[in-house]
């Protein structure tokens, strides 16, 4: 992997990791059509600029994630993120095995991807909660949402999707549904990303300074694209609705399945 190419990865990680459109599906395509070696760096890296987008969510909201005047607040706050992440730890620990079978599948992610586009160009019918109050999940609610969210352990469900329509079951706006994604973002990429390193570590693999270079370039292009996406996203979301995101995930799913099938050679990083 270049410069060029890592750049291009962060882009697509920045835009796509909070979007509800797959963030592995861009990325079997960019690293297929950049002829990107599917070596340990390689998938280490595109779990690790997670950690920029990450820093993204705090930057914009870092008046939630930061002690308030009311200490309650607070705590609740990072006790309902903390019931919301359990169900994804306990999942990933349980069904390991079976959820690395299905990253190596890219039919599986296009049919997803697919599956997803048609039942999101329902959502706008189905929950029409813009009338409703922007206020925070209950504690049910937000592991309900935590249960959605396991459902995007399954590669081209996109776990952004799947956490807003599980806000959106339990009758948050959209703008809720989506802020309460990008909270929940924070533990289970966070997590994710400690347990790739420590896997890598404990392989016995070690960083090149060329591949610190990569890492450091790679979040700090995520950490920007990703705000921008975030801003763009939830004004977009408010006033548009669900549609757009549909269409888009029908046609990434199609070109993802005509590809495969016609014989080009698809990678999961």
């Amino acid at each position: 992997m270049n410069y060029i190419q890592a750049i291009i990865l962060a882009i697509i990680e920045g835009i796509t990791e909070f979007l509800p459109i797959s963030s592995t599906g861009h990325m079997i395509i960019g690293s297929s059509v950049m002829g990107i070696a599917h070596d340990p760096f390689t998938k280490l890296f595109t779990i690790v600029i997670q950690l920029g987008a990450i820093l993204s969510v705090i930057a914009l909201y870092w008046k939630r994630f930061l002690p308030s005047a009311s200490i309650a607040e607070t705590v609740n706050f990072y006790l309902k993120l903390v019931v919301a992440f359990v169900p994804a730890v306990v999942f990933g620990l349980l069904f390991n095995d079976a959820i690395d079978a299905l990253l190596e599948n890219v039919v599986v992610v296009g049919f997803t991807l697919l599956i997803g586009g048609i039942i999101f160009l329902m959502l706008d019918k189905l929950f029409n909660n813009d009338g409703k109050s922007d206020d925070a999940p209950s504690y049910p609610s937000a592991f309900i949402i935590g249960l959605f969210q396991v459902i995007a352990m399954i590669p081209g469900v996109s776990r952004s999707a799947a956490t807003i329509i599980g806000g959106l079951t339990q009758k948050l706006t959209r703008k809720a549904a989506a802020e309460f994604s990008f909270f929940l973002a924070v533990p289970t990429m966070f997590g994710a990303t400690a347990k790739k390193v420590y896997d890598f570590y404990k392989d016995g693999i070690t960083f090149t300074p060329i591949q610190i270079n990569l890492l450091i370039v790679g979040n700090v292009v995520a950490f920007i694209v990703a705000m921008i996406a975030i801003k763009s996203f939830i004004g977009f979301l408010t006033k548009n609705g669900f549609k757009v995101f549909g269409y888009y995930r029908i046609a990434v799913g199609l070109a993802i399945l005509i590809l495969y099938f016609c014989g080009y050679q698809l990678s999961i990083i």
